[in-house]
Protein backbone atom coordinates (compact mmCIF):
# COMPACT_ATOMS: atom_id res chain seq x y z
CA UNK A 1 0.00 0.00 0.00
CA UNK A 2 1.35 3.39 -0.85
CA UNK A 3 1.37 6.27 1.58
CA UNK A 4 -0.69 9.22 0.45
CA UNK A 5 0.57 12.74 -0.07
CA UNK A 6 -1.08 15.67 1.66
CA UNK A 7 -2.84 16.79 -1.55
CA UNK A 8 -4.22 13.26 -1.96
CA UNK A 9 -5.43 13.31 1.64
CA UNK A 10 -7.92 16.12 1.00
CA UNK A 11 -9.29 14.43 -2.13
CA UNK A 12 -9.57 11.09 -0.32
CA UNK A 13 -11.32 12.78 2.61
CA UNK A 14 -13.84 14.36 0.20
CA UNK A 15 -14.58 10.99 -1.39
CA UNK A 16 -14.98 9.45 2.07
CA UNK A 17 -17.43 12.18 3.08
CA UNK A 18 -19.46 11.56 -0.09
CA UNK A 19 -19.35 7.80 0.45
CA UNK A 20 -20.49 8.15 4.04
CA UNK A 21 -23.26 10.60 3.09
CA UNK A 22 -24.52 8.21 0.42
CA UNK A 23 -24.60 5.44 3.02
CA UNK A 24 -26.78 7.64 5.22
CA UNK A 25 -29.07 8.42 2.28
CA UNK A 26 -29.35 4.67 1.66
CA UNK A 27 -30.42 4.19 5.28
CA UNK A 28 -32.99 6.96 4.88
CA UNK A 29 -34.40 5.27 1.76
CA UNK A 30 -34.62 1.96 3.62
CA UNK A 31 -36.47 3.61 6.52
CA UNK A 32 -38.96 5.34 4.21
CA UNK A 33 -39.49 2.13 2.25
CA UNK A 34 -40.13 -0.16 5.19
CA UNK A 35 -42.35 2.45 6.87
CA UNK A 36 -44.60 2.74 3.82
CA UNK A 37 -48.00 1.09 3.71
CA UNK A 38 -47.83 0.82 -0.08
CA UNK A 39 -45.94 -2.20 -1.46
CA UNK A 40 -44.79 -0.19 -4.50
CA UNK A 41 -43.16 2.39 -2.22
CA UNK A 42 -41.51 -0.37 -0.21
CA UNK A 43 -39.98 -1.87 -3.34
CA UNK A 44 -39.01 1.48 -4.86
CA UNK A 45 -37.34 2.95 -1.79
CA UNK A 46 -35.58 -0.28 -0.85
CA UNK A 47 -34.19 -0.61 -4.38
CA UNK A 48 -33.05 3.04 -4.33
CA UNK A 49 -31.47 2.37 -0.93
CA UNK A 50 -29.54 -0.62 -2.28
CA UNK A 51 -28.33 1.31 -5.34
CA UNK A 52 -27.16 4.30 -3.28
CA UNK A 53 -25.54 1.96 -0.76
CA UNK A 54 -23.75 0.12 -3.60
CA UNK A 55 -22.33 3.40 -4.94
CA UNK A 56 -21.20 4.27 -1.42
CA UNK A 57 -19.47 0.90 -1.11
CA UNK A 58 -17.67 1.21 -4.45
CA UNK A 59 -16.34 4.63 -3.43
CA UNK A 60 -15.23 3.21 -0.10
CA UNK A 61 -13.43 0.29 -1.77
CA UNK A 62 -11.60 2.78 -3.99
CA UNK A 63 -10.39 4.69 -0.93
CA UNK A 64 -9.42 1.51 0.93
CA UNK A 65 -7.19 0.53 -1.96
CA UNK A 66 -5.26 3.81 -1.62
CA UNK A 67 -5.17 4.77 2.08
CA UNK A 68 -4.67 3.36 5.54
CA UNK A 69 -7.62 1.45 6.93
CA UNK A 70 -7.28 3.08 10.34
CA UNK A 71 -7.66 6.51 8.75
CA UNK A 72 -10.41 5.68 6.25
CA UNK A 73 -12.56 3.66 8.65
CA UNK A 74 -12.78 6.52 11.13
CA UNK A 75 -14.81 8.51 8.60
CA UNK A 76 -17.58 5.99 9.11
CA UNK A 77 -18.42 7.97 12.23
CA UNK A 78 -19.81 10.63 9.93
CA UNK A 79 -22.70 8.29 9.20
CA UNK A 80 -24.06 8.97 12.70
CA UNK A 81 -23.94 12.70 12.03
CA UNK A 82 -25.47 12.52 8.56
CA UNK A 83 -28.16 10.06 9.60
CA UNK A 84 -29.17 12.16 12.61
CA UNK A 85 -29.44 15.29 10.48
CA UNK A 86 -31.44 13.46 7.80
CA UNK A 87 -33.76 11.97 10.43
CA UNK A 88 -34.38 15.45 11.79
CA UNK A 89 -34.83 17.27 8.48
CA UNK A 90 -36.49 14.64 6.28
CA UNK A 91 -38.35 12.45 8.75
CA UNK A 92 -39.06 15.13 11.34
CA UNK A 93 -37.74 12.97 14.18
CA UNK A 94 -37.14 14.64 17.53
CA UNK A 95 -33.49 14.38 18.51
CA UNK A 96 -32.87 14.59 22.27
CA UNK A 97 -30.05 16.70 23.71
CA UNK A 98 -28.00 13.70 24.82
CA UNK A 99 -27.99 12.32 21.27
CA UNK A 100 -26.79 15.71 19.96
CA UNK A 101 -24.01 15.60 22.56
CA UNK A 102 -22.99 12.19 21.20
CA UNK A 103 -23.07 13.48 17.63
CA UNK A 104 -20.85 16.40 18.62
CA UNK A 105 -18.40 14.04 20.32
CA UNK A 106 -18.26 11.88 17.20
CA UNK A 107 -17.73 14.96 15.00
CA UNK A 108 -14.78 16.04 17.13
CA UNK A 109 -13.30 12.53 16.98
CA UNK A 110 -13.65 12.29 13.20
CA UNK A 111 -12.08 15.74 12.79
CA UNK A 112 -9.11 14.77 14.96
CA UNK A 113 -8.52 11.50 13.12
CA UNK A 114 -9.05 13.10 9.72
CA UNK A 115 -6.41 15.72 10.53
CA UNK A 116 -3.85 13.09 11.53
Amino acid sequence: MRFFKSEDKFAFACVLVVSTFLGAVGQLAFKIGVSSSLPINLALYVIVGFVVYAISTVLYFYILSRTHLSWAYSFGGLSYIFTTILALTVLGEAIPFLRWAGVLTIAIGVALIGAS
